[in-house]
């Protein structure tokens, strides 16, 4: 059995280095690498949340054999010049520590983008613009229900400094591959350097914007001509419309949040100067600022458009229901008439009129008969039936 050991250490020494390597952290272990040279270290693993890591050198993407870490770019970026885009989806406090403590990032603002849920803004810490867009995708459907999702939301996050763009995205919906492709297409543009990214994302952003205003707006048709049709009655549940108004009401809300808190932000970058906000970028950064202006009001209109809808709709119904409760008191008025003479000649009483008469039942029923016949034309001639 000895002999069996040795001959498996002596085939396999590397997996014996190896252990002696793979030490658990200590301060004697620690002491110990801080000696060896940073070169022949391995590389750290690129984390998962990184989509794209890009160089770009006077508006062109150096290509490199292998993906680099962050690090490793920001590092050629400031050694040859250039800036660095780095793409991530959803990070983790772990997977995007690294890069931060690498890049400066204030930690609130690295908090904001690693927990989500903030509103678009605009902040700006010590060398770095920190953006938040709030990107929305129409959700098709066929028809328009008291459940239907119509917007679904999601979150861009920019860090923006003097050599580097980080971009932050939370949601299944607004890549930016597309939008990095057609920037690469276009080297003049993205000479500028990260204030160009920025404005392409703002532009892509509200882009988006438009149309889904667009497609809201067709929804709203569609409601709208329902409701007022005149033939709808009878044809939906009473109740329904109202459902599918409040749902309708409740998405353009989501709407108007990612909207409206945008405005300022895009009329700071447009009219403020900034130091790392290139000036032949900050102009167009103007036509975002007007496009946001105008799906703002248009999301405006949408909620009023929808709030006359709405009460129009619940007038309707409130009508309806009077009419039912007329005809109700109108048939009851009728029926009562035959209910009154059935209840005096149902009484057991010896000495009654025409009791004794041979015509007496059929004349109480055609004078029955002729009464109810005289209020049911009354009744109906002044519609209420």
């Amino acid at each position: 059995m000895s002999m069996i050991r040795d001959l498996r250490a002596a085939v396999r020494p590397s997996e014996r280095v190896a252990r002696s390597v793979r030490v658990r952290p200590s301060r004697r272990g620690a002491a110990a690498l801080a000696h060896l040279d940073p070169a022949v270290l391995p590389a750290p693993p690129t984390p998962s949340a990184v989509v794209d890591c890009g160089i770009y050198r006077d508006g062109r993407r150096v290509l490199l054999d292998s993906t680099p870490t962050p690090q490793e770019a920001m590092r050629a970026a400031r050694r040859d010049g250039g800036f660095v885009w780095i793409g991530l989806h959803e990070p983790t406090q772990d997977e995007f520590a690294g890069i931060a403590a690498e890049f400066g990032l204030h930690p609130l603002a690295v908090e904001d983008a690693v927990q989500a849920h903030q509103r678009p803004k605009l902040e700006r810490y010590d060398d770095s613009l920190f953006t938040v867009y709030k990107t929305v995708h129409y959700v098709e459907h066929d028809c328009l229900t008291q459940d239907s999702e119509v917007i679904e939301t999601g979150e861009i996050m920019c860090f923006t400094g003097r050599d580097f763009l980080i971009t932050v995205r939370h949601g299944d919906r607004g890549s930016l591959r597309s939008l990095r492709r057609r920037l690469e297409e276009d080297p003049e543009l993205l000479a500028k350097g990260p204030s160009a990214v920025l404005h392409a994302i703002a532009d892509h952003v509200v882009d988006g914007y438009l149309a889904v205003a667009d497609a809201v707006q067709d929804d709203i048709d569609d409601v709208e001509t329902e409701v007022f049709s005149p033939g709808r009655r009878g044809s939906a549940p009473r109740g329904t419309d109202a459902g599918r108004i409040y749902q309708l009401k409740r998405e353009v809300l989501e709407f108007k949040r990612a909207v409206a808190p945008l405005l300022r932000p895009m009329q700071l970058l447009s009219e403020r100067p900034m130091r790392l906000i290139d000036p032949d970028i900050q102009k167009y950064f103007r036509d975002v600022a007007d496009h946001v202006a105008r799906v703002q009001e248009q999301v405006i209109g949408f909620d009023e458009l929808l709030n006359s809808i709405l009460q129009a709709n619940l007038a309707q119904a409130s009508v309806a229901q009077n009419e039912d409760m007329r005809k109700i008191t109108s048939w009851a008025a009728i029926v009562a008439v035959p209910t009154m003479v059935c209840g005096v000649y149902g009484m057991n009483f010896e000495h009654m009129p025409e009791l004794g008469w041979k015509y007496g039942y059929p004349v109480v029923m055609g004078f029955t008969v002729v009464i109810c016949l005289g209020i049911h034309r009354t009744l109906k001639r002044n519609g209420w039936l």
